[in-house]
């Protein structure tokens, strides 16, 4: 990702890093904090994994003075999370110039939890902060 600072990301402990081809890693290690009443993780924060990691592979991937947007996300959950290690991988599957499709794979210990499809808007950064 972008050097810039990501709020969200660290009040979650989300940690994301992208591979300046289009893909990204995203990883947190689920702790009591990001449980639901039922005791496993909140759907939110798989789906927090999913977007944060998709923008993340498109960031470097826009020109200067572009940002993007997510538009929607379709999540699918195919097994509940009840702590540790959660890695998301992401990868744009097309760019246009004003929209990018991407998929994530979120999975804990080479099993899949969930998959994810998004599309993202491409637009002029808000000034300042291009």
């Amino acid at each position: 990702m972008d050097n810039r600072p990501h709020p969200f990301a660290d009040l979650i402990d989300l940690a994301v890093a992208a591979d300046g081809k289009g893909g990204s890693v995203a990883t947190l290690v689920a702790e009591q904090k990001h449980m639901n009443p039922h005791g496993v993780v909140h759907g939110a924060v798989v789906y927090a994994l999913a977007d944060t990691g998709m923008g993340a592979a498109l960031y470097p991937m826009l020109q200067a003075g572009q940002a993007c947007v997510t538009i929607e996300i379709k999540i699918s959950y195919f097994r509940p999370v009840a702590g540790g290690d959660i890695h998301c991988a992401s990868q744009i599957d097309n760019k246009g110039r004003s929209i990018a499709h991407m998929t994530s794979r979120i999975e804990q210990g080479g099993k899949l939890v969930a998959l994810a499809t998004g599309s993202f808007a491409i637009l002029a950064a808000p000034p300042g902060k291009a």
